[in-house]
């Protein structure tokens, strides 16, 4: 009895230590981090808008903390695999990963089918940048302006289509929103890449779509396409005299797509805080910010929190707009 009471006080004295010097750990590991190379994860394959992105994240990182932040991109699944590859490796800010708005999708658009919690199973660092749509029209659709596209389709329903990269894509939901918010019946095209959507717009296959501003400025200027709003609370400066949807009468297209750092979930606040103030200094302050502006992108370098908010209200905004559209995964 005697030697089983002293062993539960001894341990319990440990414990109790243990847990005593845990934010001092924390605090010694965040000072001392990293330490060796960090893998970032990006669920695309080379060449794409978040791979980019991705990379330029991780040159910031390596030159500021000193050591190689290695990119391994695993695509496949919809973002899914290697999203949840990320999801289940060790919280301890060895593993890191890129998200861009199919994260905030996939709740909705898979349900009990998407392998992980967009919410709990993941540590948000910073929302990188935002690349906001705009909605093109071919030259042979007689509308000047938003005012007189919507009038249009509610001439004529049914029969003005619009192109995107998949059932579920943002473009897609971005022309959701637009048939929601403007009351008008439009045909969706899927198509099983952006490229293709854009092909067929201009030859008149499909009559408007959506796609980021640097997809679309070269045909924009040279007269093959004619914007008529962009999604995002203020014009872009690549466009000054393409008005917002905001300003068009309908403010509910507001899609303006994330591009983010994520952790999983557990990871050391204080490793958290080193990895977003690093890159929310440089793209607030550094030459990050003017590559991405030069890229078509609008630089944010979001706090961990704010990042958190923005995931959250993303996820119920697109619950809502899948929802209403009865938008099932193909």
């Amino acid at each position: 009895m005697h030697s089983s009471r002293r062993a539960f006080l001894i341990n319990g004295t440990a414990m109790a230590l243990g847990g005593a010097m845990l934010p001092w750990t924390f605090a010694a590991r965040a000072a001392q981090y990293p330490d060796k190379a960090v893998r970032l994860y990006i669920p695309y394959p080379p060449g794409a808008a978040t791979d980019t992105l991705g990379r330029m994240a991780g040159q910031v990182y390596a030159e500021a903390l000193g050591q190689p932040f290695v990119v391994e991109n695993r695509g496949g699944g919809g973002t899914t695999i290697g999203t949840r590859a990320l999801a289940v490796s060790a919280p301890d800010g060895y593993t890191i990963g890129m998200v861009d708005s199919t994260f905030t999708i996939n709740p909705a658009l898979l349900g009990d089918r998407q392998p992980y919690d967009a919410i709990k199973d993941f540590a948000p660092i910073s929302l990188m940048a935002t690349a906001p749509f705009v909605m093109v029209v071919h030259p042979s659709v007689k509308a000047a302006d938003l005012a007189a596209f919507v009038a249009l389709a509610k001439a004529q329903p049914g029969t003005l289509s619009f192109g995107s990269a998949g059932v579920g894509s943002g473009p897609h939901l971005a022309g959701e929103q637009l048939r929601q918010q403007a009351g008008v019946d439009v045909l969706h095209v899927p198509y099983r890449g952006g490229g293709t959507v854009i092909t067929d717009l201009l030859g008149g296959q499909v009559q408007f779509a959506f796609a980021t501003v640097p997809t679309l400025l070269e045909h924009i200027k040279a007269g093959r396409l004619r914007a008529l709003a962009v999604t995002s609370p203020q014009r872009v400066s690549q466009l000054p005299d393409v008005p917002t949807f905001t300003e068009g009468g309908l403010p509910g297209v507001d899609i303006s797509p994330l591009f983010g750092l994520v952790a999983p979930a557990g990871v050391p606040e204080p490793i958290i805080e080193r990895l977003s103030q690093t890159l929310a200094d440089s793209v607030r302050n550094g030459a990050l910010r003017d590559k991405l502006a030069g890229l078509g992108f609008q630089p944010v370098g979001s706090t961990p929190a704010q990042f958190a908010q923005r995931i959250r209200d993303d996820v119920a905004k697109w619950t809502g707009v899948i929802q209403r559209g009865n938008i099932k995964a193909e």
